[in-house]
Formats: C-alpha cells, structure tokens, sequence
C-alpha cells in the first residue's frame, strides 16, 4: 500500500504555523473543490471543546504543487482563526467540512498549538514531537521514511495522523496479544487496518492521537494542569522553557534540533527535571531550515522545512565536507556528530531499539520486569520484585530506548558506565529489545534494501560490520531509570523508554499510577 494518500479525501488543509502565542492569529489553508466548508476549532484536552468556528466559508481547489512534501503547499490563506488572549495552552484541532459531501471523505484535519501566557504558565510544560510527526508524514509525496532527505511543515498531515476512530489494537505496530493469540509478527492485522480504512503506515508510529492525545486525556482528567508547546517552539525560542519544574515528552519524540536540545539540556542543568516517556528518543538530529523553492518568497517562520539525511547523512549531508560534521543530520550518537542521547538520558536505542517488532522479541512480555519494586516510581502499585508491569495493553513496544546492565550483589540491575553517560542512575525495571537488520522487519513498514538498523549502527559505531560488531548492536532492552546527567546540582531525566507507555493509561491501574507518582515528584515535591 503506498504511503502518499494525497488528496485521498475531498478536501485537505493545514495551517501555516504549528505554534501561536495567545492573541495571535493561526492562518489556515485548505483545498478543496467543494465551494464553501464549516470549520471548527477545538481545545483537546481531558474532553474536546469548541473554541471558535465559522460556517460557509469560501474555499477553492489549488492543486498540491510536486514539490509539496520538501518545500509546502504555497496554498492562499482561507480563513483567519484569531487566539483570544485567554485561550489555555493547548492541542487545538480543526476540522474543516463540507456540507454537501457525500462521499463520506468531506472532512479535514489541521491543528495548531497555543502556548502558555508567559504571566500564568503551570509547573510542566508539554513537548508535542512534532518534527517526529513531519518526519513520518509522507503528503505530497515522500517521508523521510520513503526517500525525502526535506520534509515541510506547511502542508496537511496525513490523513488519521491527527484524529480517526479510537480502537483497541488494530493500529499498533506492536499490536498486544490476548489469551489464544499469535503475536501479529509479520504486521499483517495493521495493514489489513489501515488499507481498509485509507491510512498510511504512518498512524501507528506518530501522530496526535496516537501518542500525545492519550497522555494528555488522562493527565488533564486527572487534575494536572500542563502548557503545551511543539519540537520547534524549543529551538526558536528557548525562553519558553523557562520557569518550568518539568518538561515532558511522550510517545514518539524521536528528532531532535541542536536548538531543542540544547534548550532541554539547559534546563536541566540548571535544575529543572525532565520525563521522557518515549522511545527511540532523541535518535536522528535534523536542522529546521527555511523552505525556500521555485515560486516561493521565504516566510517569517524560520525552519518551515526539516532536514534529515539519515542513514546516508555522512556521505550526502554537506555541512560534513563544509567543515560542520557536528551538525551533520544523521545519529547523534554518530561519531561525526559526538553527543550520543545517552549524555541526556542515560539510555540510547543503541541497546534496544524495537520490541515486539517483527523479529524483535516476537514474543516478549510487553511489560516492564520489575527489579526495585520499593522505588518511588513504583509507590501504591503494589508491583513486587519479577512482577509485570504493563502487560495487558503491551506497553513496552515497538520502539524503546535501552542502558547496557550489570547486576549488583544482590541481583539487582545496575547501570553499566559506558563512553558519554555521566552522573548517577538507578534502574527500576527493564525488558528485553533488540535491533534487527535485513530480513528482520515487518511488512508494515519501509525498510531499507540494502542494509537494516543494526548493520548501520554497527557500521557507524565501529566502523565495520562483523559478527562482533553486529552483536555489540543488537542485544539490549527498553528501560526504566531515573538518570542524573549534571551531578551535582543539576535536575533528574526520568526515562521509561517505550513508545507504547501511553496505551496503558486508560485502564491500567499500575501504569497510571507510575505516571502520576511521575509528575507528582517533579511537580508537587
């Protein structure tokens, strides 16, 4: 099934910032061939609530232009959506349709975040992954994951990226298994799903409501006021991490800018504490550029466009024959590059970057093993040592970040020290993951022909690929620990190093309890 499903539905849209300050004005740009759309727009939070909306608006087809996936839409603005300058910090999506569809495809979905007013900002600030989200967003043409090396901001997400019909297990990539069940290790059962209902593979590795819109139903219902943000805000404003006892990340944050990560690691040295629940975090490193093309006059939004050269980023990235190799957009912890996520989190997808992934622990639990059962993290669980830990909704899966473990006296894990991981950590419970290479993956993704994960890690960590060296890439786990990178005096990085965290939180008594015991420590002292 192929990823681009451009134009799938009768209208697309999307808006020209994924950022606003309150008082601002969000652009809005759509397409379609229907003469007049409603749109709505809508706070998603524990429940979703109107916040403005206009009818019978006017609208016009403009074709997407064959450059739309690197360079954007160019689109005429459609409507203007003003902020009231008491609007709370959120998720707002829009929803565009028209009345007199028929087809059951008249709906789009755009979004915009607004975050907080600098004079009543909450103690947590929330970091949607958005540069993950372009990543994976193949409209127009190309992902990063189907040949871009350029993806654009400015052009509509993929369809489902940003709201579909909830279900329970259809959508995941590391679809739990019931009591009878073969795992689905192949992917057949997800991409029966998303070939009947017109989705790309993209929903089951990022988006809104995969990842973040969970998080976000069960922390707001559960009384924790959070401000909202994107990858970018980081990067060009770094003030708006300021203040903040914590900053979260959950899901899929797997893309970094040198800008966000800078502005994270600043915060927490200066001891601000940061909980990344998330796998395969801070993995590929991308510079935000203007998208400036044939036809197109540069914007005021610095870094419209996101580069990533990825696997072949030592060979093709210019800023490596320039002079420039640390910001080469490839692994951060690629040599070239020098600054490993594990000098952040204590823990990298070098050790564990997929479980229950194709022949990545086919089989595995889905659940943390827990070691250090009387640890904080673990407080009113009731969890006791070799206990589970999110086994009913597979929790841990499909991508993870892991820690190379010994084991203490005692039989308890202990972080092993390893080159660019400083300060202390304690780890609480981990599970095996693995990375996998040719012949190993799913069919429900686009994998590389010519080598997998493993053989390229291994090959830009030692420089060749052997047995040796393969084996040194591929045996891990996903973990979780608390890391302290900047001792003394600086904050704590909590990692639980699973992109699946979020789908226990619903009605997983444990794993909300951990996540609450979570923002209660940073949040509440």
């Amino acid at each position: 099934m192929h990823d681009d499903l451009t134009f799938y539905d009768e209208i697309e849209a999307y808006c020209a910032k994924l950022s606003h300050r309150p008082g601002g004005v969000a652009q809005l740009h759509v397409s379609t061939r229907h003469a007049q759309v409603d749109v709505v727009v809508e706070r998603w939070g524990a429940e979703r609530e109107t916040v403005w909306s206009a009818a019978d608006v006017p609208a016009m087809y403009t074709p997407p232009p064959d450059d739309a996936d690197s360079v954007g839409c160019r689109w005429p603005v459609t409507v203007e959506i003003p902020i009231g300058d008491g609007w709370r910090s959120g998720f707002h999506l829009v929803t565009v349709t028209a009345a007199d569809g028929t087809s059951g495809r008249n709906v789009a979905h755009a979004c915009f975040v607004v975050t907080a007013d600098v004079a009543n900002r909450s103690d947590a600030l929330l970091v949607l992954a958005t540069n993950t989200w372009n990543a994976y967003n193949a409209w127009g043409g190309c992902s990063l994951y189907t040949g871009g090396r350029q993806v654009s901001f400015r052009r509509p997400f993929a369809r489902g990226m940003l709201c579909r019909s909830e279900v329970e297990r259809d959508d995941r990539k590391a679809r739990p298994t019931r009591w009878g069940e073969e795992p689905d290790v192949n992917g057949d059962r997800f991409q029966e799903y998303r070939a009947e209902q017109g989705y790309p593979a993209a929903i089951g590795s990022s988006g809104w409501f995969s990842h973040e819109r969970r998080f976000v139903e069960w922390a707001e219902a559960a009384g924790y006021r959070l401000d909202y943000c994107i990858s970018s805000d980081l990067d060009d404003d770094p003030s708006i991490a300021e203040g903040y006892d914590l900053i979260v990340d959950v899901g899929h944050d797997e893309y970094w800018s040198a800008g966000q990560r800078a502005t994270i690691e600043e915060h927490v040295r200066g001891g601000g504490n940061l909980a990344s629940m998330s796998g395969n975090t801070c993995f590929w490193q991308v510079r935000l550029e203007d998208g400036a093309g044939p036809g197109r006059v540069r914007g005021d939004v610095r870094g419209d466009v996101m580069v990533c050269h990825k696997y072949t980023a030592h060979d093709t990235d210019p800023v490596v024959a320039s002079g420039e190799p640390e910001r080469m957009t490839g692994m951060w912890a690629d040599p070239l590059v020098g600054l490993p996520e594990w000098s952040l989190l204590g823990a990298g997808s070098r050790w564990g970057l997929y479980s229950r992934f194709g022949q990545a622990t086919p089989r595995g639990s889905g659940a943390f093993t827990v070691y250090r059962y009387d640890h904080w993290l673990l407080h009113g669980t009731d969890l006791r040592y070799g206990d589970l830990l999110g086994a009913t909704h597979g929790v841990v899966g499909y991508e993870t970040v892991g820690r190379p473990i010994d084991f203490d006296e005692y039989q308890l894990p202990i972080p092993r020290p390893i080159d660019g991981a400083h300060g202390s950590a304690e780890i609480v419970a981990f599970t095996p993951a693995s990375n996998i290479g040719v012949g190993e993956y799913p069919a429900s993704i686009s994998a590389l022909s010519d080598q997998g994960d493993i053989e390229f890690i291994a090959s830009r960590m030692f420089g060749e690929v052997t047995h040796d060296t393969l084996a040194r890439c591929r045996y891990g786990n996903s973990v979780m620990m608390v890391n302290r990178p900047y001792e003394p005096g600086g904050g704590e990085v909590l990692v639980v190093g699973t992109t699946d965290w979020v789908f226990g939180l619903a009605d997983d008594p444990a794993v909300s309890q951990v996540t609450a015991n979570i923002l209660d420590r940073y949040l509440r002292g």
